[in-house]
């Protein structure tokens, strides 16, 4: 979370907002609580504490090797209706796309609504 941070003004340029989404029980192992209160970020954080959300995206991991009730780290980029135009599945916990990577998906999708 933290990685996208000091980016925020070139996410908002692009016209996007970020939401960052844990499938995480309010008093879980990582206690998220605790964290945000120590750790900031100036983005909306929804905790998933049913993981109904991680599972309507097919991201929901029940069980791996480094992984048991949980999801697979995942970035999307989604337009304002709804829809998914971009999907990155990390393959493992520590598998994450890079902030550039993220920032070059918002750009592209800007300059194709902006042509239209």
């Amino acid at each position: 979370m933290a990685q996208f941070e000091p980016f925020q003004n070139e996410i908002a340029q692009a016209g996007a907002q970020l939401v960052f989404i844990a499938a995480e029980k309010r008093s879980g192992i990582f206690r998220p609580a605790k964290f945000l209160a120590e750790h900031p970020v100036s983005f909306p954080f929804l905790l998933d504490e049913d993981r109904s959300v991680t599972k309507a995206y097919g991201l929901y991991h029940r069980l791996g090797h480094d992984a048991i009730h949980i999801a697979h780290p995942a970035t999307l980029v989604i337009d304002g209706d709804g829809v998914v135009r971009f999907l990155y599945r990390g393959a493992n916990q520590n598998d994450r796309i890079p902030v550039a990577a993220v920032l070059e998906v918002l750009k592209g999708l800007a300059i194709a609504e902006s042509g239209r």
